[in-house]
C-alpha cells in the first residue's frame, strides 16, 4: 500500500497561459503542447482550455458551449433560450474521438444575442442578464450545464489529461490572441466534466492550482448577490468573486487582487503612502468574505487580458516570461519552454503580486 509521501503529488494541478500583447494570432495546439512536461501534476479527472479572438465571424454575440446529459435536457434548454435569445447559430461543438476520452456528454454550442424586448422588460444590462440567464440554467435546467458564456472566447473541458482535451477539441483547428489552461488533481471534490477548469462566467475564466479554505464563507457571501455555486468544486467561487468585484462593483484588475489576495494588516501599515494605505484598508474593510484563504495561483483571462496572481504567501508555484510580443505563465518552466525555448526574463511573481498583461488598444 503506498503510503503519504510516497506518492509524488507536485502541489497539484498545472496551470499555463500565453498572451500576444499585439493581438496576433496564437494557435491553439502551442497551449495544449505546453501542458505536456507537467503531465504528473494531473491526475487525468480534468483538463482544459480558454482561448480569446477564436470566434471573429461571430465576435458580436455571445458563444454559449454547454453539456447537456440528454437530447431531452437539450430541447428544453433551446426552449428557454429562445424564449431570451435569438440564436443566430446552433451546432454541435466539433470533436474528434480520442480513446483517452470517455463517456462525454452531448456537447453544443450556441451564438446568441438578448431579445431587446426582454432587456426593456427585466431593465437589465446586457451582461447581466446573460449572466442571469447562466446561474438560472446552471441552477433549475436539470442536465443542462452552460460552462462557457463570452463573446469571441470559449473554453474547452473534459475528464482526461490536458493535452488529450485538446486533441479531442480540435484546437489545432482555433487562433486566438490569447489562451489559458489547466490539468487538474482534484483533492476532496469530484472528477466531472463541469468540474473541470476553466470556470467562466460572461468573459471571465479562471484556472486555479491550490485549495480554497475559506471556499464556505467566500461561497455564502457571493451567493448574497445571486450567483450560485454549484459545479462541485471550490474554484468555481473565484470566477464569480472576480465578476462581482470587477464588472458590478467596478474595481480595478488591481484593486480586485487586493481583496482576494489582501496584503496582512502589518503590511497595509507600513506603507509610506498615504493614499496607499487608505485605499488598502479600504478595500479589506468593504469585502473582508471574499478574501480567499488557503494556497493558490491563478490566471484570469478576459476580453483584451490575462492576469496571474499567488496567495499572499505564495504557497503554489507561478513563473512568468516573455519573448518578443508574447508573454508566458505557467506552473513550471518547462512548460513556457514548450512554448517558447529562447524566453527571456523568466521570474517568479511574489505572494499577491499581480502580474496583469493588456493586449494594445485596437490589436484585437
Amino acid at each position: 500500500m503506498m503510503r503519504e509521501g510516497q506518492v509524488r503529488i507536485p502541489s497539484g494541478c498545472a496551470i499555463a497561459a500565453v498572451i500576444s500583447k499585439e493581438g496576433n494570432k496564437i494557435p491553439g495546439d502551442l497551449i495544449s503542447e505546453a501542458m505536456k512536461p507537467m503531465h504528473d501534476r494531473s491526475n487525468g479527472l480534468g483538463g482544459g482550455f480558454a482561448g480569446y479572438g477564436i470566434y471573429p465571424e461571430y465576435k458580436d454575440f455571445y458563444a454559449l458551449h454547454m453539456f447537456f446529459d440528454s437530447r431531452a435536457a437539450r430541447k428544453d434548454c433551446e426552449v428557454f433560450l429562445k424564449e431570451r435569445f435569438e440564436i443566430v447559430k446552433s451546432e454541435s461543438l466539433p470533436t474528434r474521438k480520442v480513446p483517452a476520452i470517455t463517456d462525454e456528454p452531448i456537447i453544443w454550442r450556441y451564438f446568441v444575442s438578448p431579445l431587446k424586448s426582454m432587456l426593456a422588460s427585466m431593465q437589465l444590462d446586457e451582461k447581466e442578464y446573460v449572466a442571469n440567464s447562466v446561474v438560472k440554467i446552471n441552477t433549475e435546467a436539470e442536465g443542462a450545464y452552460v460552462f462557457s458564456s463570452g463573446k469571441n472566447m470559449g473554453t474547452f473541458k473534459a475528464v482526461g489529461f490536458p493535452e488529450d482535451v485538446g486533441v479531442f477539441y480540435r484546437l489545432d483547428e482555433y487562433e486566438g490572441y490569447s489562451w489559458t489552461a489547466h490539468g487538474r488533481y482534484p483533492t476532496n471534490t469530484p472528477g466531472w466534466w463541469g468540474g473541470a477548469h476553466p470556470f467562466t462566467l460572461l468573459d471571465y475564466s479562471i484556472v486555479h492550482n491550490g485549495e480554497i479554505s475559506s471556499y464556505d464563507a467566500n461561497r455564502r457571501a457571493i451567493e448574497m448577490f445571486g450567483y450560485k455555486c454549484n459545479l462541485q468544486t471550490d474554484t468555481e467561487v473565484i470566477t464569480y468573486i472576480m465578476d462581482y468585484l470587477i464588472r458590478v462593483q467596478g474595481l480595478t484588475l488591481g484593486e480586485a487582487a487586493s481583496v482576494v489576495a489582501a496584503p496582512f494588516w502589518s503590511t497595509i501599515e507600513s506603507k509610506n503612502d498615504e493614499d496607499e494605505k487608505k485605499k488598502l484598508r479600504f478595500l479589506r474593510t468593504a469585502f473582508p468574505n471574499f478574501l480567499i484563504t488557503g494556497p493558490f495561483s491563478i490566471v484570469l483571462g478576459f476580453s483584451g487580458g490575462l492576469m496571474a496572481l499567488n496567495d499572499r504567501l505564495k504557497l503554489r508555484s507561478m513563473v512568468v516570461g516573455e519573448k518578443g510580443d508574447r508573454v508566458f505563465i505557467a506552473s513550471e518552466e518547462a512548460a513556457i519552454r514548450t512554448m517558447e525555448p529562447d524566453a527571456e526574463n523568466i521570474w517568479s511573481p511574489a505572494g499577491g503580486e499581480p502580474v496583469i498583461v493588456r493586449v494594445k488598444d485596437g490589436k484585437f
